[in-house]
């Protein structure tokens, strides 16, 4: 596994996954972003300067065993994106400032997008562009999107309840339409905490949106109500897609799953550096 990230081309910040998400040394973006000689010290002055981040640090920050600098595990205080934010913001360095342009960006960006929700589709599309994607995967990963919601929002309506629920039933479309779940899809594809749609091929991506639009539609037809039904549902939505991907391959000769990913994409590795 992959225990470090790369920031400012080439610095590296130590990281390691709990409860299924990234943490990072917090020492290690302080010394990053601060001409400190003693990191440790830094790190005191700032918590004594900024009385609420002092408060709140042990629920921001929490010891994990992490690799040194002498290859042996230590535990080293580390939080995740959120809780690095934070901090960030109470850094007094010309570092720093960077990051608390970008993060005032991002929430004047967040409250234009709840003014104008469209404003946000627009910039998923400008992103994804950015990442080397052609515009006709693009089209079709967009109307994914829309189809997913569409499908969240009825299972909202009909009382599944969001988090495990969601993943179960979505699990069942994926059974019934490609025989396996989204973990399993991942590791075919060869990925970790990456989204797998966006790995996805145009065709993955088209039996996707058949078999949750094919659920969706039986969901509202059936007036499927309550977890159980809606997983009936969701077997039954997955099952047309699946057959009708199965009828394609023998038809065409070839696998519709595919082990393709976009991982290599040179564009990726560019931001990546930079």
């Amino acid at each position: 596994m992959d225990s470090k990230i790369a920031l400012f081309k080439g610095k590296e910040i130590r990281k390691t996954l709990h409860n299924n998400e990234w943490w990072f040394s917090v020492s290690d973006v302080v010394a990053v972003l601060t001409d400190s000689t003693n990191v440790k010290d830094y790190i005191q002055k700032m918590r004594t300067r900024d009385k609420e981040l002092s408060v709140n640090w042990v629920t921001i920050c929490h010891p994990l065993r992490i690799e040194a600098p002498d290859g042996k595990m230590r535990e080293t205080n580390c939080a995740n994106t959120e809780g690095i934010f934070r901090i960030i913001q109470s850094i007094s360095s010309p570092k720093a400032e960077p990051f608390k342009r970008w993060l005032a960006k991002v929430g004047y960006e967040r409250i234009q997008e709840i003014e104008d929700p469209e404003l946000a589709t627009k910039r998923t599309r400008a992103l994804y562009k950015a990442k080397g994607y052609s515009d006709a995967w693009i089209e079709k990963r967009m109307r994914g999107i829309a189809v997913r919601d569409e499908l969240t929002d009825e299972w909202q309506k009909r009382g599944v309840k969001e988090g495990q629920e969601y993943s179960i039933l979505t699990a069942e479309i994926s059974k019934a339409t490609f025989g396996m779940t989204p973990t399993e899809y991942k590791e075919v594809k060869g990925l970790k905490r990456e989204n797998l749609r966006d790995h996805m091929t145009d065709l993955e991506l088209i039996f996707s949106m058949l078999g949750e639009a094919a659920t969706t539609e039986i969901a509202r037809n059936t007036d499927a109500q309550s977890f159980v039904k809606n997983k009936t549902a969701a077997q039954k939505g997955g099952k047309i897609a699946g057959d009708a991907r199965k009828k394609l391959e023998i038809e065409s000769g070839k696998k519709v799953i595919s082990k393709e990913n976009y991982l290599q994409k040179p564009q990726d590795k560019k931001l990546l550096d930079s």
